[in-house]
């Protein structure tokens, strides 16, 4: 299988089994080794006592971002290290899609960059993210 299919298979897999994304309403929009482009439209159940989205929420939905680009690479990846920087609010209603980009990859880890933007493609956080690459491959049944 090339290596597209495999990262669509594999992405479709860790989103069949994220309760949490599903929660979210992800949507897969892109993915390729290296790579994932994911959606998400911010709920009222999302936001804080200011009616503002949850901080952690943005950052949820880029650490899925994160999982799904370096799990593309076929091994089960952990994050070690993360850091985010939120840059303008997000409220209910809003589209918010983070894509995650490899920047460096190795046999043991990878780091990732991160930019979530809402519907009309302004930058509302950056992220940027270290994973572990176990050596676990992704199984699926026959």
């Amino acid at each position: 299988m090339d290596e597209e299919k495999t990262a669509r298979r594999i992405a479709r897999h860790m989103l069949d089994n994220d309760a949490f994304s599903r929660w979210m309403g992800v949507e897969i929009l892109e993915t390729a080794p290296g790579r994932s482009v994911l959606r998400a439209q911010i709920r009222d159940e999302m936001t804080n006592g200011f009616a503002v989205t949850h901080g952690g929420l943005i950052y949820s939905l880029a650490d899925s971002a994160l999982a799904f680009a370096a799990g593309s690479r076929g091994r089960v990846a952990m994050t070690i290290e993360s850091s985010i920087s939120h840059i303008k609010a997000v409220y209910s209603g809003d589209v918010l899609t983070a894509e995650a980009e490899e920047v460096k990859l190795s046999r043991q880890t990878g780091v990732y960059n991160i930019t979530v933007s809402n519907q009309n493609k302004k930058v509302v956080a950056v992220m940027r993210g270290t994973v572990y690459r176990t050596n676990r491959e992704f199984e699926f049944d026959p």
